[in-house]
């Protein structure tokens, strides 16, 4: 996390968190979603224009990477100064990208490993790694394939609709803030 967040955060303790303005894809692609975009419907599921505009500002970007984080509850957020911008998966928390000697590198630049790797029903190629769970970058799907032909990750099914409670993530902190009680 940047100082200047830490900071940010140390003399505004109180700001209310964001939740539906961000979203991120199965190619790890960033969507802001103003209210009008999000009145369209959820970023998953949704009509077209429901997923927001297209983040193409490389600063912003970088900045949002440097500050993309967890909770304890599984909910991924870009820690904007002060405020927590909930974001909504269209998949996973994270987007892989195979490279071809079969290291791996997160949709934020991070390197990390696989330890395990898996199928839903669709097809889908997910790794376990130490940085988390994640999905594969489509565009790489033919070099994991080499890496599981090589016999250096081997495949196990599972169901989509298992990942979140199994690997710990929230798909959707804006719906599941909505469905919480008021206190």
């Amino acid at each position: 996390m940047d100082d200047i967040v830490r900071q940010a955060m140390a003399k505004w303790p109180n700001v209310p968190a964001c939740y539906g303005w961000l979203g991120l894809d199965t190619r790890g692609n960033w969507y802001m979603r103003d209210d009008r975009v999000q009145s369209l419907g959820p970023f998953v599921g949704g009509p077209p224009a429901a997923k927001g505009s297209l983040l193409l500002h490389e600063k912003l970007i970088d900045f949002i990477h440097r500050n993309y984080l967890a909770d304890d509850q599984g909910r991924w957020f870009f820690q904007n100064g002060p405020q927590r911008v909930y974001i909504e998966l269209a998949a996973t928390p994270w987007i892989w990208r195979v490279q071809a000697d079969f290291s791996l590198q997160s949709h934020t630049g991070l390197p990390t490993q696989c330890t395990a790797c898996h199928t839903d029903e669709q097809g889908w190629l997910y790794l376990e790694t130490p940085l988390g769970f994640g999905l594969v970058h489509t565009q790489d799907v033919g070099v994991a394939a080499q890496a599981v032909d090589a016999g250096l990750w081997r495949v196990q099914p599972l169901l989509r609709a298992d990942l979140p409670g199994r690997y710990g993530y929230v798909t959707s902190p804006a719906q599941q803030h909505v469905l919480l009680p008021k206190q």
